[in-house]
């Protein structure tokens, strides 16, 4: 049995039961939220959890076989709480997620924590939503180590790339909204510059949400999604640098190319193929 307090062992142990399960959600921006499936709020440890999302678990199963475990959480989109645009915008993407539960007529008994992990797929649908919770045995499920490529295998501005992002990160406020993945800014920088780079929302509707930028040209810069709330001009927008990942631009626009972390030479497959077979 999973650890727990002995005042709550025995209440389970118990014929009759006044359970209630909690979810404890906190994002990567420090953003933390409770729920419960309790029909009024509950008080634990000092965060206060709502009772109006309508939150629902599958069952849980846990295997010793370090295989990935499974549970699945729906619930209800909530204004105040949980809402469409943050989840397009990725706000929720990796959250960190425990799942317990509590006795609600005496939450001095403490908790019992049945799941801990992180947020994976979430699907949403009308004013529903869906979430896969992926338990900490997932990260022994995903391949690691690096393979050979073609382009830089690092992020720009990573500890292997070694490139300062700080003098190539720029802000600027929007001067004219095209569409809800263009908008157009005043920069000096070179048309390309931001091509592949980041760009993150600091002000406005969308402050916090994150999105790659697909082009720039000149004064015009296009995301490669659209932005889930509408842009209007004055929001501050934080521009990075972008990088393609060929050695031409890493030795042309970084001056980088002694740490340039690829195979550009190796040949590739329709080389190997191309060669005579003798018999």
């Amino acid at each position: 049995m999973k650890p727990t307090t002995p005042a709550l062992a025995a209440h389970l142990a118990g014929e009759v039961t006044t359970l209630a399960t909690c979810w404890r959600l906190e994002r990567a921006d420090g953003w933390v939220r409770g729920f419960t499936d309790h029909d009024r709020e509950l008080v634990v440890d000092g965060l206060t959890y709502v009772a109006s999302t309508g939150f629902l678990p599958s069952a849980i199963k846990t295997a010793s076989d370090l295989s990935v475990d499974n549970l699945d959480v729906d619930g209800f989109l909530d204004d105040a709480a949980l809402r469409a645009e943050d989840l397009i915008a990725g706000l929720f993407d990796g959250a960190r997620i425990e799942v317990f539960i509590v006795n609600w007529a005496d939450l001095g008994q403490g908790r019992l924590l049945l799941r801990k992990g992180f947020l994976g797929e979430i699907k949403r649908a009308d004013q529903r939503f869906s979430a896969e919770i992926r338990g900490l045995s997932n990260r022994l499920q995903q391949t690691a180590g690096k393979l050979y490529s073609r382009l830089c295998r690092v992020d720009l501005g990573s500890s292997e790339c070694g490139v300062a992002l700080g003098p190539r990160t720029d802000t600027y406020a929007v001067t004219q909204v095209i569409a809800a993945d263009t908008v157009r800014i005043v920069t000096a920088r070179a048309t390309g510059y931001f091509t592949f780079g980041k760009a993150t929302f600091t002000t406005g509707a969308n402050a916090g949400a994150v999105n790659e930028v697909l082009l720039h040209d000149g004064q015009t810069i296009r995301l490669f999604v659209p932005m889930p709330r509408p842009i209007v001009v004055g929001d501050q927008i934080v521009l990075v640098a972008g990088c393609d990942k060929t050695p031409e631009t890493c030795n042309a626009k970084f001056a980088n190319i002694l740490n340039f972390q690829g195979e550009p030479h190796i040949p590739g497959n329709d080389k190997v193929f191309s060669y005579p077979v003798r018999s």
